[in-house]
């Protein structure tokens, strides 16, 4: 990719986690830094813009950048992820070339090189139920489309929030409600390190937080699509009791 104003990847951090990212230098740089509390940052090398919030979470932050992007198309980011630029330029080819296509969700690697979770092996077409296990820096969006749908990231679901996680899953499901169309890609574009907030744990806060994205997604039909998430191979082991809370969101 040359610089040519295409992509923006945007980037969410904290105060003291800007040293950590590793930015590309042949795309637009934005980060949004999640500072409620006023801390000094480090001053960033080359043409990279900064904006500072005084919220904290990280779909407040994701809402941020995608209000301050000029470009076609958003990557976005966190400090902890290392980006690929040949697979990027695939993904971007591949937009280019299906105007008709609102977001792609590409692959990501753990430190080791191997795929960080279990991928369709072919090009398929998003829906809510194929969605659930997306990751943030996996999503490449056409700008446009999402801001004339008016779609934004749900700001009481994500890091930072009190249901810290499904923020990426519940705006693919916002998208592809509106109309839009979205994509799988079998390709290579970030390395993110194995252990996340994404993996299921077996506690309380854990529980709930799952159960309240099926609340947001499915509506009344949030029962029967976690009791499916139970049974879907892998199954998940949660436990009777915490098994029942899950299903009936108690």
């Amino acid at each position: 990719m040359s610089k040519n104003g295409s992509l923006t990847i945007g980037y969410s951090t904290l105060p003291g986690r800007v040293k950590d990212i590793e930015f590309l230098s042949d795309v637009i740089n934005l980060v949004v830094i999640q500072n409620p509390n006023l801390e000094k940052t480090p001053d960033l090398a080359g043409e990279i813009r900064v904006i500072q919030i005084a919220n904290k979470g990280v779909a407040k932050s994701r809402n941020s950048v995608m209000e301050n992007v000029e470009t076609e198309y958003l990557l976005f980011g966190d400090d902890d992820v290392k980006f690929y630029d040949e697979g990027i330029k695939k993904v971007i080819e591949f937009l280019d070339n299906h105007l008709e296509i609102s977001f792609v969700l590409s692959q990501a690697v753990d430190e080791s090189g191997g795929l960080r979770k279990r991928y369709p092996t072919k090009v398929c077409s998003l829906g809510v139920t194929n969605s659930a296990k997306a990751a943030t820096y996996e999503l490449v969006i056409r700008v446009e489309d999402i801001k004339k749908s008016g779609i934004r990231f749900d700001e009481n679901f994500g890091a930072g929030a009190v249901n810290y996680l499904g923020d990426e899953y519940i705006f693919i499901a916002d998208c592809i409600r509106s109309g839009l169309k979205g994509r799988f890609l079998p390709i290579v574009t970030a390395q993110h390190p194995a252990e996340s907030s994404g993996n299921v744990k077996n506690t309380r806060a854990d529980i709930s937080a799952r159960s309240k994205i099926f609340s947001r997604v499915f509506g009344r039909w949030a029962p029967a699509m976690r009791l499916l998430f139970l049974l879907k191979p892998p199954t998940k082991k949660l436990g009777l009791r915490n098994s029942i809370t899950f299903i009936f969101g108690k």
